[in-house]
Order: structure tokens, then C-alpha cells, then sequence
């Protein structure tokens, strides 16, 4: 079975919010990263989530208003995408496909940087981020997906091999979206699952604990257990996205993994 040949962690802005958003019974602030992830592939550049939008860097306000009081958000310079992607050797138009883990603000702000590749996400987050329950409309900003409207979309029904030799697979793991996915990467040396918004921090893998804003509980506990399990039956690490331990462990290596 084939592999993938790198892995970069590409470092991006942070969000403090109250940590009873992303955990039953937690309070008071929190801080996450917002990391997106480049694999290089012999078939293509491969980018996981693209972050916030780049225009936030200068003034957060005019993009997502009033969000902003409920979301502090900091945006260091270095950290805009292009500028990670410059880090690890490439250019916005290197990449070649893009997976969109869900459609949260905070993942598809810069979608509409590689009108070129070829798009990723499940059907149904795809549909249901242009009308969302009201409860969870402040999670979606749907001029994101406007800007890619003529972006070449693949929209996902399944789990998906996305060069058929099991280096890269999105995996449907449900219940923060309703279509949420994580991405299982297999190098040459480790293999790494990452999880997208599937659990938010470590602690929520080992309780399988939903997050309280999840739009199906049973569904985000099903998942949860489904990605512990991949991970054991594929020796895989599991990266929680947004945990902020696992990016200090994981997330400030040098050259990337391969």
C-alpha cells in the first residue's frame, strides 16, 4: 500500500472562547489553535481546512462582526495561509485538492485562494451550510462557499480513498455537522488521524463526550468511538484539530513529518 510523503502542520490564527461551548460542565476561557494541514502526495498538494478568512488578519470586525465578542480572535502575521504555505516551499496555486472538514467559519475562510483544485466535502454539510437551524446559523458564513461557487466540488456521500491507494482517506464522522469528516494520513514513518471538529479537545476523546453545540449527540459519540477505533486497527495517531496540547506537541515540528 502506498503512502503519502509529508506532512506540514500549518500554523494559524487562535480563538479564545468560554470552554462551556466546547465542553459539558467547563468554564471560563479557553484558548485554540486553528491549524490547517498540507500533505504532499506523487499525485498532488493536498490541503485540510483553510482556516479563517485572510482578510480577518486586518480587521476581524468587518468580516465577522459582532462574532468577534463571543470568539476573541488572534491573528498573528506570520500566520496567514499563504505565508505557511510559503513556509513549507509552496504557493497557493501548488495545491491540488482541498478538503473542507465541515463548513464552520473557521474552516473554509480560505477556500476561494485555490480556485483551481479540486474540492472536498460531505453533500451534506455542503447543503446545510447555506441553511442551517437557526440555532447554529452564527457558526456558518456562507459567502465562504459563494466565492467557490465555480470551484470544481466533489461532494462526498461516504467515506472516501482520494488517490485509491489508502495514503489519504476522509472519513464520514458525523455529529458537530451534520457531515462532518476527519482525514486519516499514512506516511512512510507514522500515521496520523485528524480528527477535524469530530471531538475538540483530547479529553473529549477519552470521555466520548459530545460538544454542547454539536447538532447530534448520538451521532458525535458514534463518531468519536468510530475514530478511536480506526485509529487502534490502523496504529494511527489521533491530532484533535483544535486541542491546544496536541499542537504543542505535534504542531511546532520543523520540515513537517514524512
Amino acid at each position: 500500500m502506498s503512502t503519502a510523503q509529508r506532512l506540514w502542520p500549518l500554523a494559524g490564527a487562535s480563538i479564545t472562547l468560554d470552554h462551556g461551548l466546547i465542553t459539558m460542565g467547563e468554564h471560563g476561557p479557553l484558548t485554540v489553535p486553528i491549524p490547517t494541514f498540507l500533505v504532499e502526495h506523487e499525485r498532488g498538494l493536498v490541503l485540510f481546512d483553510t482556516g479563517l478568512v485572510p482578510e480577518a488578519w486586518n480587521d476581524p470586525r468587518s468580516v465577522y462582526g459582532d462574532l468577534v465578542d463571543v470568539f476573541a480572535l488572534d491573528c498573528p502575521p506570520e500566520n496567514t495561509l499563504e505565508l505557511q504555505l510559503a513556509k513549507a516551499g509552496f504557493a497557493p496555486s501548488d495545491v491540488t485538492h482541498v478538503v473542507i472538514s465541515h463548513s464552520h467559519f473557521d474552516h473554509t475562510g480560505g477556500m476561494y485562494l485555490f480556485p483551481d483544485a479540486e474540492f472536498y466535502m460531505s453533500e451534506v454539510d455542503l447543503r446545510y451550510a447555506f441553511w442551517p437551524d437557526p440555532p447554529y446559523q452564527g457558526f456558518y458564513r456562507p459567502q465562504d462557499l459563494e466565492l467557490t461557487r465555480s470551484f470544481t466540488w466533489n461532494p462526498l456521500r461516504e467515506d472516501y480513498d482520494l488517490f485509491g491507494d489508502g495514503s489519504i482517506q476522509i472519513l464520514q464522522t458525523p455529529g458537530h455537522t451534520p457531515g462532518e469528516v476527519s482525514l486519516l494520513v499514512k506516511l512512510p514513518s507514522r500515521k496520523f488521524l485528524i480528527t477535524g471538529d469530530a471531538v475538540h479537545l483530547r479529553s473529549g476523546l477519552v470521555s466520548e463526550c459530545p460538544c454542547p453545540v454539536d447538532v447530534n449527540a448520538i451521532q458525535a459519540v458514534q463518531s468519536i468511538q468510530r475514530i478511536k477505533q480506526i485509529s487502534a486497527a490502523q496504529q494511527a495517531e489521533v491530532w484533535v484539530l483544535h486541542d491546544p496540547q496536541d499542537w504543542e506537541r505535534l504542531g511546532t515540528v520543523e520540515g513537517g513529518y514524512a
